[in-house]
């Protein structure tokens, strides 16, 4: 076993040779890391299918300016990410893919790309701190975390954008740190990063490296490197990309996506906790032990080299990237754990940086402990996923038993590792860690029989099919649904799925032949009573299970009206 580490030891110095083994090696790990459970996953509420539906909408309408979720305008993030995936949507079709528009997982690849891109990036932006190795450590770190995994498998704006921060901080980190060769090229990076960050999520892109370029004034008494950004030039070039958009939406709108996205949705999220989503302050330092897994008992490991080294202007910067945003998400009242995201590849290059200069001296006495948190962490989520399938009466799929003992051998012989193992074999033998336990998770538990209750949409939508079958009289059959209304199920079903409530749907089936309302059982009788007693229904079938959201438990009937006799 000693020997098979150390000959992972060499192996790695083997990639860090050159940048085209590095990044190989580095896009190979995000590719097994990422892709478990990628394409079985279903569209998880709330926001994943929200952005799906929209680009779908954008795809079936041609309007590529206007961003809308049925009727309702979706004024609160910019265009970037739906014309990413209506990109891609379009292509897959082109090339043949069956059910392109209606398959998550197409609309998925932007977010699987700007992962890799974000893990690629932080690979470059750590050879500004240091040589290869040092960056491959950084950029292994941050692919194992298991927020980037997360991002990664969703269709939502947040994995594109931390590729955008760490792109303009891997440029502005070269031109503090005194890089006077190609500082043109440094700044069409910068800016164009920044440009693409506001097409996608507005402010989050600029806000990270302006808080650092603040921090660094402060502590410098001078910003005056900055001007090899080309500020005036760049500020043009970036806003060159996102203003014709926003000027055709402006008047699209008659103003109102200014008004909702910054009025409503990023004012709304600072002044109190939106959407259910308020916590206190120090709530990210606590998600970070394990949205962080396994850098976090790394990251508490250099610590005292941070402190020893805050003067030097590498660890300044890396600190002024991460603290001054850091400090912001805490003291906002809305908290998800992807919004602390872009500030992970700083952390990621403070350790890979801690561990070369350092190496085991960083776990001597009680702070070896720390580390065995790196094999704690997956034994912990293989308990929790066990637990959950006891009490929905469920068992994991097949993968899960198969990565199970891999987890509980590898994290074993990890624990005993702690004792003599270096600390940087250590960091490379870690993706096989994470590698395993994600198998386990999103394709033994997430995609197996363990989150039947909690796919709903999925199986109401084929029922829907199956209703359509039974009643080969009906060319199409419109449907519609009383009180479950997850953006899911409009995405997996039709636009124009009826959002009702139980006298609308009532006359909605009453109105025509061919078609179904999806009725949630505590609106049934006041249902039922405005149908009517004459009214020529069938309930196709019943399906029980669990809303993602909030875990109440749901008894749904599929109310049909086939063709008229």
């Amino acid at each position: 076993m000693k020997s098979g580490v150390f000959q992972l030891h060499n192996k790695a110095d083997w990639y860090a040779a050159s940048h085209r083994r590095a990044c190989t090696l580095l896009a190979l790990v995000c590719l097994v890391l990422f892709l478990p459970g990628f394409f079985s996953l279903q569209p998880m509420d709330r926001d994943e299918p929200r952005f799906a539906q929209a680009t779908k909408q954008m795809l079936e309408t041609g309007d590529l300016i206007s961003i809308r979720f049925q009727d309702e305008a979706r004024n609160k993030k910019p265009v970037g990410i739906y014309w990413m995936q209506s990109s891609v949507v379009r292509a897959a079709e082109v090339v043949g893919v069956t059910h392109a528009r209606s398959s998550i997982w197409v609309y998925r690849l932007p977010s699987l790309m700007g992962a890799i891109a974000a893990v690629l990036l932080t690979y470059w932006a750590a050879l500004a701190f240091a040589g290869r190795r040092t960056a491959l450590l950084a950029g292994l770190l941050f692919a194992c975390t298991l927020i980037i995994g997360v991002e990664a498998r969703l269709a939502k704006t947040d994995a594109v954008v931390c590729a955008t921060v760490v792109g303009a901080m891997g440029a502005m980190a070269r031109v503090y740190l005194g890089q006077t060769a190609g500082l043109w090229r440094l700044a069409v990076i910068f800016w164009t990063a920044i440009g693409l960050g506001l097409l996608v999520k507005g402010p989050i892109t600029p806000m990270v490296p302006l808080l650092a370029l603040i921090a660094l004034g402060i502590k410098d008494r001078s910003i005056t490197w900055a001007r090899g950004l080309k500020p005036l030039v760049g500020l043009a070039w970036a806003l060159a990309l996102v203003t014709p958009w926003f000027i055709l939406i402006m008047i699209e709108t008659d103003g109102a996506f200014l008004r909702d996205s910054v009025g409503r949705d990023m004012l709304g999220k600072v002044s109190s906790g939106k959407e259910s989503h308020g916590a206190p302050p120090l709530t990210y330092f606590a998600a970070f032990w394990a949205t962080a897994w396994p850098m976090a008992p790394f990251a508490a490991l250099a610590a005292p080299f941070v402190w020893a080294q805050r003067r030097s202007r590498q660890i300044a910067f890396l600190l002024a990237w991460l603290v001054p945003t850091w400090i912001v998400f805490e003291l906002t009242p809305t908290k998800l754990p992807h919004y602390v995201m872009p500030l992970y590849p700083a952390i990621a290059i403070i350790c890979a940086l801690a561990i070369e200069r350092l190496g085991d001296q960083m776990m001597r006495g009680w702070r070896r402990v720390v580390l065995y948190w790196l094999p704690a962490f997956p034994i912990v989520l293989v308990i929790v996923a066990l637990g959950g399938a006891v009490w929905l009466k469920e068992l994991p799929g097949q993968l899960f038993f198969f990565a199970l003992p891999i987890i509980v051998t590898l994290a074993y012989v990890m624990a005993r590792w702690m004792a003599w193992i270096k600390l940087d074999a250590l960091v490379f033998a870690t993706p096989v860690l994470a590698i395993a336990a994600y198998l386990a998770i999103y394709s033994g538990v997430m995609t197996g029989a363990t989150m039947n209750p909690f796919a709903l949409s999925p199986r109401l939508a084929q029922a829907l099919e199956r209703a359509q079958a039974a009643n080969p009289g009906c060319a199409d059959i419109a449907p519609a649904t009383i009180s479950y209304r997850e953006p899911s199920l409009v995405f997996l079903t039709r636009t124009d799925l009826g959002m009702l409530d139980a006298e609308q749907a009532a006359a909605f089936l009453n109105e025509a032949p061919c078609r179904a309302v999806l009725v949630e059982s505590r609106v049934e009788t006041r249902f039922r009573e405005a149908l009517g007693q004459g009214a020529s229904v069938s309930v196709s079938e019943r399906l029980q299970g669990i809303n993602i959201n909030g875990g109440r438990k749901l008894d749904i009937g599929i109310y049909v009206r086939g063709a008229q006799p």
